[in-house]
């Protein structure tokens, strides 16, 4: 697998790189219906992470070895790998098995927060008053995207947010920690080691849940399906993001989140045939405002770099 192109500054290839993987991620949810009409949620994970583990083995096999210079640096991987994928999923669609479809929406919100507060508090981002913003305006068109009056926490639901809270800080932790290693090893060798970690919990989990279903009669289609999220929304949506984090700030990385539920929302709409919502528009001038406040390189940092 390839890196994206870049020029001598490498400075717009990253969020390039970013905005295909909010395009990626927020088609999941419609790959996804269309999957869970045939498979069990936790089958879906354990092919996700065992397609995308034997991919990116290969792939660092093909350009060089898997290993690590230290042995604390496979307890790191392990770490980053319960983060961002192992506790990340499971809690994910656990979570949404028990809450509803917009409480799911809206507590995401909360993934660039959790990202942004863990990597400032270990150092490995700075919080200004432009980011801050950002953050809170992308925040408020999200917010105002989903309309919290729809949601529903209820003593129902609340086992499934507490869930999806977790599954929030889960990742948003993840984005935080891991970019010093990621940025060291590369994004290839870095993600081949997090879903090998993942792939000794999620895929015996998946294949004991695909006792509740004869494989037999599964149609292609289905499996094509399978396929698509294997291939879009976990390998190259996570090497992506993997390669744009070890080049840019934890806090760019966690505002591009917020275009997910724009992402999903058009998508939904264009592809479902879901109803057309005119407070879209708002919602997308607050959400590219935020991202466009937190990415925006300040005068002086750019002169520094002169």
């Amino acid at each position: 697998m390839k890196d994206l192109p870049t020029d001598s500054n490498d400075s717009f290839a990253p969020h390039i790189a970013l905005f295909a993987v909010q395009l990626m991620f927020g088609s999941a949810p419609i790959l996804g219906k269309f999957a869970l009409l045939v498979f069990p949620p936790l089958a879906i994970v354990g092919f996700r992470v065992a397609g995308a583990a034997l991919a990116f083995y290969f792939l660092q096999r093909f350009r060089g070895n898997l290993r690590l210079k230290r042995r604390s640096h496979y307890l790191y991987f392990a770490l980053f790998s319960c983060f961002g994928v192992i506790c990340n999923q499971l809690l994910f669609f656990k979570g949404l098995s028990l809450t509803t479809a917009t409480n799911t929406s809206l507590l995401a919100v909360m993934i660039p927060i959790f990202a942004i507060l863990v990597s400032v508090l270990i150092g490995n981002d700075k919080l200004t008053w432009q980011k801050t913003l950002g953050v809170i305006l992308a925040g408020c068109g999200v917010i105002y995207l989903i309309d919290p009056t729809n949601a529903s926490f209820s003593s129902e639901t609340t086992q499934g947010d507490i869930l999806i809270i977790l599954n929030c800080l889960c990742y948003g932790t993840y984005v935080a920690v891991s970019k010093k290693l990621i940025t060291y090893y590369g994004a290839l060798k870095s993600i081949a080691w997090l879903f090998l970690f993942a792939s000794i919990v999620n895929v015996p989990i998946g294949l004991y849940s695909l006792q509740t279903i004869d494989v037999s009669q599964i149609g292609l289609s289905a499996w094509l399906t399978l396929a698509a999220i294997v291939l879009f929304p976990t390998i190259f949506a996570y090497y992506w993001n993997a390669w744009a984090l070890a080049r840019v700030e934890p806090s760019i990385v966690a505002v591009y989140i917020y275009l997910q539920p724009l992402i999903g929302t058009f998508l939904a709409i264009f592809v479902l045939g879901e109803a057309w919502k005119p407070r879209i528009f708002l919602a997308m001038a607050l959400i590219f405002t935020g991202v466009f406040l937190v990415t925006r390189k300040r005068r002086r940092e750019i002169i520094s770099k002169l």
